[in-house]
């Protein structure tokens, strides 16, 4: 699935295909343009662009999709879909503006902590009768050994 495909959708729709919202991807686009215009070797430009790169690896994130079936969807090869989620992890990362808390922001974190007691629950078990249950007698095995 292409971002020309993915675009027109509504901000609801879209959040639920990309994992993201319709704001937040655009700020990962410019960041990633951003990142294209600084690198110093120049090469072979890719058959995606950098929206379709963009959506490659926030379906490979969101789906848990092999990068066999990743490249097979977007019509390229297993080793470009690595490189492509590679360069855009390496991209975001380093530009700090979409990485975690620290562990220092989350310990400053106030936490409210619910427990429950699940540990004594009745279970239904059938009641033991003598239908439920067929003994042997023991003149039949008897019988059969003498």
């Amino acid at each position: 699935m292409y971002y020309e495909m993915v675009k027109d959708k509504k901000s609801g729709a879209f959040k639920r295909l990309t994992g993201v919202k319709k704001e937040t991807f655009a700020e990962m686009v410019t960041v990633l343009k951003k990142a294209a215009e600084n690198k110093l070797k120049a090469g072979r430009t890719s058959k995606l662009s950098i929206e379709d790169q963009l959506l490659l690896t926030l379906s490979y994130w969101r789906e848990y999709r092999t990068q066999y079936h990743l490249a097979a969807s977007y019509g390229i090869h297993e080793s470009t879909a690595n490189r492509i989620i590679n360069k855009i992890e390496d991209s975001l990362l380093a530009s700090g503006a979409f990485s975690l808390p620290s562990k220092r922001q989350v310990e400053q974190t106030e936490w409210v902590v619910v427990m429950v007691d699940a540990t004594e629950m009745q279970i239904e078990r059938p009641q033991k009768n003598n239908d439920a249950t067929t003994q042997v007698r023991n003149t039949s095995i008897a019988s059969k050994y003498n």
